[in-house]
């Protein structure tokens, strides 16, 4: 997608150092900077740290550290070692131990003097069918926007959570993908970003990647959606997924859970952007999904731009009052309105998910 009329993805092999440059999401959105992985500890750190951050762009990343690491010691052990290394450092998208699994997959056969390059290829192979995935969902989703418009008179009015953009994939997004397209293709489309505390992820990152490509948007509270749903001012809800069950269970950003009962109660349809590679089959019940405890840190302080420019960290809770602080919820398969997938958009349901994906079944049988 673009920055300022510029097309950028989300990771790249600079191929003049040799190294992986990524955006770092952490300076965003006061600043936009570039940094380079150099070795896997890099890679690690950027995953656990949040400079690359959503399901997809997670498991493109780690494939991109494996082979970092390849290049330094490209041996049976360090494989072995480094791939369950980089799994430890986000425990909930089920990217990262996907893509891991398909790159010791591809580099095991091969004799240790192949594998680096073989690494990159693959890691580059694995950035380019994300992108392919998420454009296939973007015209899978704009079907159902261009629908919902010939129902009414007027913009389109879709309500967003936390950042399923461009910025949590390697291009495109999940949940914006079809908002891109729509944008493109001239539909009359305004989105509601939700800020989706903590971290504000919304506010931080899907207001400001919209604003750069120049998608109509208005920043809300988390608290906001809900009312604005009761007074028929969201057309639909379309959010991303970290993990998604073989029943149909959707593990996403704290807070979704929320938007879903709203839009249940309303009427509002609740769509979830769901690559294949976001699914787990392996897993059939959402209550088993493991939830990622992120520090207090996250909840009790805030950070943002002072009127002079300067990047400070303030606290916003009193000194010595705990916070708990887990990054992801459950949304129940019965809230979904639908799965919008790479191969179309199908009921979130197990018979739904086994009919669409049928050799992901039969491996994780």
């Amino acid at each position: 997608m673009k920055v300022d009329g510029k097309p950028f993805r989300t990771i790249w092999r600079d191929h003049a150092s040799g190294n992986v440059a990524i955006i770092d999401q952490t300076k965003l959105p006061h600043a936009f900077v570039t940094a380079e992985l150099r070795d896997v500890n890099d890679a690690w750190r950027a995953i656990a740290d949040m400079q690359v951050r959503g399901a997809p762009l997670i498991g493109v990343a780690a494939a991109y550290g494996l082979a970092l690491a390849m290049r330094a010691d490209a041996s049976d052990a360090n494989l072995a070692a480094t791939a369950d290394y980089l799994a430890t450092a986000r425990p909930t998208a089920v990217n990262l131990a996907w893509a891991l699994d398909d790159m010791r997959r591809v580099l095991a056969p091969l004799p240790p003097s192949q594998r680096a390059e073989r690494a990159f290829a693959r890691a580059a192979e694995l950035a380019d069918a994300d992108v392919a995935v998420n454009e296939a969902m973007g015209a899978h989703g704009l079907a159902i926007f261009r629908e919902l418009a010939s129902c009414k008179n007027g913009r389109l009015n879709i309500l967003t959570h936390c950042n399923a953009g461009w910025l949590a994939t390697v291009d495109w997004g999940t949940a914006t993908a079809p908002i891109y397209k729509g944008h493109e293709s001239g539909l009359d489309l305004h989105v509601f970003v939700d800020e989706t505390r903590p971290r504000n992820q919304g506010a931080a990152l899907t207001a400001w990647e919209l604003a750069h490509h120049g998608v109509p948007h208005t920043l809300i509270a988390d608290n906001a959606g809900g009312h604005l749903m009761q007074r028929g001012e969201i057309d639909l809800v379309i959010v991303g997924t970290d993990r998604t069950t073989a029943s149909g269970d959707v593990c996403n950003k704290i807070g979704t859970y929320l938007k879903a009962l709203a839009a249940h109660d309303n009427g509002v349809p609740f769509y979830v952007a769901a690559p294949s590679s976001s699914i787990d089959f392996a897993l059939y019940d959402g209550t088993d999904v493991p939830i990622e405890m992120r520090g207090e840190k996250e909840v009790t302080h805030m950070t943002g731009a002072t009127e002079d420019g300067r990047i400070e960290t303030v606290r916003i809770a009193p000194e010595g009052s705990p916070a708990l602080n887990p990054a992801f919820d459950v949304t129940p398969a019965r809230l979904v309105t639908g799965l919008i997938t790479e191969r179309g958009v199908i009921a979130a349901s197990a018979s739904a998910l086994a009919r669409a994906f049928p050799e992901r079944v039969r491996a994780a049988a």
